[in-house]
C-alpha cells in the first residue's frame, strides 16, 4: 500500500513515486486471515497519527520523530495484489496482536521505527519468522 500524503502537490508527488513501484515508499501492514471462512479479515498497521498533515509529513521525511498510532481494523476483502502469505499463527491470534500492540512504542521515525519495523516485529511475534520484509523484497 502506498504512503498517504496531503491533497494537492504532495499527493501527486507520492502517486508519481508509487507508480515507479518503489519498495521504499510502500506502506506495510499485516492482514490476519482467520482459519474460519466466516470470520472477518483484520488489518494491523502503524502510521502517523495524522498522515495527511503537511507539517507532520515534512517532519517525518526530514527524519524527526512524530506521533504514531497502531491501528487494528476490519477488512472486507483481501487485496488482489501486493499481498504475500507469510505463515500461520495459533488461534486466537488477535489476543497476541493486542499484547504486541500494547508494548509497541508509538513514536514513529521513518527508516528507524516505522511501518516496516512494526510489520517485521508483528509477523515475527506471530509466526517466528525474522525479517519477513527482507525476504519478500527479493520476491517478484
Amino acid at each position: 500500500m502506498p504512503l498517504r500524503a496531503p491533497r494537492g502537490p504532495p499527493q501527486l508527488i507520492m502517486a508519481a513515486a508509487y507508480s515507479l513501484n518503489s519498495w521504499n515508499l510502500q506502506h506495510f501492514m499485516v492482514i490476519l486471515k482467520p482459519a474460519s471462512p466466516s470470520s472477518q479479515l483484520i488489518v494491523c498497521d502503524f502510521q502517523p497519527e495524522d498522515p495527511e498533515d503537511v507539517k507532520i509529513s515534512f517532519a517525518a521525511l526530514s527524519g524527526r520523530t512524530i506521533p504514531g498510532i497502531v491501528l487494528v481494523r476490519k477488512l472486507t476483502k483481501l487485496p488482489k495484489s501486493g499481498c504475500w502469505y507469510v505463515g500461520s499463527s495459533d488461534d486466537p491470534c488477535i489476543h497476541k496482536v493486542r499484547n504486541f500492540n500494547n508494548c509497541w512504542d508509538t513514536e514513529l521515525k521513518i527508516w528507524e521505527h516505522d511501518c516496516r519495523h512494526y510489520t517485521n516485529g508483528l509477523v515475527e511475534y506471530l509466526t517466528g519468522e525474522h525479517n519477513v520484509l527482507g525476504r519478500l523484497r527479493g520476491s517478484p
